[in-house]
């Protein structure tokens, strides 16, 4: 999709591949980093650009498709890394920074860790989309 990142998954637009991606990437720190361990989000400068509901088709307003591709597989690389060094007693640990109201998705390490896998599924249908809307073959692997 390198070559048609911003291409929308609709006719009336939507979250083109390089915004999902980055997306992804932003909202997985927030999750991790923010709310889990009480650190500041190291993306924070990405969340005018990728938490928002509006999304620009303007490929001029976000940082280059490999940048934004090379953040997203590093924020993965690091919650997994992080992961695999926990314990399932560790899971459990209150999270240090949950928003008020949304403890029941946010409350716990193993909430967080659950959240930061199921939001990739929330938003693989919109990737599909924008394949699809580009004129490209599915991928088999």
């Amino acid at each position: 999709m390198r070559d048609h990142a911003v291409v929308p998954p609709t006719p009336k637009g939507g979250c083109h591949t390089l915004w999902v991606l980055g997306h992804l990437a932003y909202i997985e720190r927030l999750v991790v980093k923010t709310f889990m361990l009480g650190s500041p989000n190291p993306l924070d400068s990405w969340a005018a650009l990728f938490d928002g509901a509006e999304v620009d088709e303007n490929p001029a307003s976000y940082p280059t498709f490999d940048a934004v591709l090379a953040e997203c597989r590093a924020t993965r690389v690091a919650t997994v890394g992080l992961l695999e060094r926990y314990s399932e007693g560790d899971l459990d640990r209150r999270s240090a920074a949950v928003p008020s109201g949304v403890d029941d998705l946010f409350g716990t390490h193993r909430l967080c860790f659950q959240y930061a896998a199921d939001h990739w599924y929330m938003h693989r249908g919109q990737l599909a989309d924008a394949r699809r809307a580009a004129g490209l073959a599915r991928m088999w692997f």
